[in-house]
């Protein structure tokens, strides 16, 4: 090893021992900062990576793709999912292949032509690492994503390698997904909200044999957090999707989601997405918002440059976890009876089920509805304990 090579090596060792002993009930480090467990796991192998704008080392956020080149790792591909390598692609928006305008480093979509890595795509790398902040709901892409590529590794022998990162809405509610509803924006047997960190939701995937490959599993290794338990509040020094810019769209994000099945707005095309909501007409409430074409948050919104009445939700309180109460009373103040879920089919897909929304439309209450998820929910919770990685807060 060159001189040069030694002493990066030891000042990336340096900094992670640093990350680690310097924990005192303070600070989270994420499984990418814990670089001395994982990187004989990475010498001599040539390594894919799917990672976006959130994969970030240490509290000089300094990305994860950087980090390994600069440790003379063999990078030899970016897989980039949803919203893109840098994040900045709308919801839904087409992610192109490319290269990394700062390392040169090949970019491979895996939101484009194929959701699932091919066999060309993965020729001649040996390890893939998955590093990606999760929001802790079903209907985030970013986990299908995750699907994918290590059901492409158990089809062809690659190792799959997870760097843990902590869960922001960290609760277990809502209905466990119906297989007949399996889609991109729901592909496991799990509720909307599956209190998992994306290590631990890798290993239910390959525990549960949920991979369609041939083996069911890939050879997982999850590289834990350190200092991180469930139910420890978690604030993203990163957003983690164009419309998700703060703690509080993230609280509001599984409650207000389902409003993309309807043509109410949740305010894409504003600076505040998924803290308002609201419709061009005065009968949805007095708060107003227009939304405008917004760089950086959603190009074409819904009601675009039309005023919109509702409700603002910026600093409400006690939203955290799931609750249908928003949609219940904007069903009701619609008198639009079932034409309200304007999309109904999208609507069972990001519920995973279609008894949420013929419920509402039979008037059925929230807490009637609750009851009917509850048994199917008491199973998934004891399912989930044999994948678990961290203790709860007391």
């Amino acid at each position: 090893m060159k001189a040069s090579d030694f002493l990066r090596l030891t000042f990336f060792l340096f900094l992670s021992w640093l990350s680690v002993t310097s924990y005192a009930g303070e600070r989270v480090v994420t499984g990418a900062e814990r670089i001395d467990e994982y990187l004989p796991l990475l010498k001599g192998k040539r390594v894919g990576m799917v990672i976006n704008h959130t994969s970030i080392v240490g509290q000089q956020q300094t990305h994860l793709l950087d980090t390994l080149l600069s440790l003379k790792i063999d990078v030899a591909a970016v897989f980039a999912p949803e919203h893109g390598f840098r994040g900045n692609a709308d919801a839904g928006e087409v992610v192109k292949d490319g290269k990394d305008s700062r390392t040169g480093t090949p970019i491979i979509s895996l939101y484009g032509n194929n959701k699932k890595p091919t066999a060309e795509q993965l020729r001649g790398i040996d390890i893939i690492v998955f590093d990606i902040q999760d929001v802790g709901a079903r209907f985030y892409t970013y986990i299908s994503t995750m699907h994918y590529v290590m059901e492409a590794c158990a089809e062809h022998k690659k190792e799959f390698l997870v760097f843990d990162r902590p869960n922001p809405c960290d609760y277990i509610d809502g209905p466990i997904l119906d297989q007949a509803f399996r889609s991109f924006v729901g592909m496991h047997s799990i509720p909307v909200l599956h209190g998992c960190t994306v290590g631990e939701l890798a290993r239910m995937i390959n525990g549960e044999g949920w991979l369609k490959a041939n083996p069911k599993t890939c050879k997982l290794t999850v590289i834990p957090m350190l200092g991180w338990m469930h139910g420890q509040p978690y604030s993203l020094p990163i957003k983690p999707s164009p419309n998700l810019p703060n703690d509080q769209s993230i609280r509001l994000y599984a409650s207000l989601c389902p409003f993309e099945a309807t043509k109410i707005s949740v305010g894409r095309g504003t600076t505040y997405p998924f803290q308002v909501l609201g419709a061009p007409n005065k009968k949805y409430g007095e708060f107003t918002f227009t939304p405008r074409s917004l760089p950086g948050f959603d190009k074409n919104p819904m009601h675009k440059d039309k005023p919109c009445y509702g409700i603002d939700l910026r600093e409400a309180k006690d939203v955290d976890g799931l609750t249908l109460r928003y949609v219940i009373d904007f069903y009701k103040k619609s008198g639009e009876g079932a034409a309200f879920f304007s999309r109904s089919r999208w609507m069972d897909l990001l519920m995973g089920t279609n008894k949420v929304r013929t419920a509402i439309i039979a008037g059925k209450s929230e807490a009637e509805i609750r009851k009917e998820w509850q048994e199917g929910l008491n199973r998934y919770k004891e399912m989930r304990k044999k994948y678990i990685l961290y203790n709860t807060q007391n």
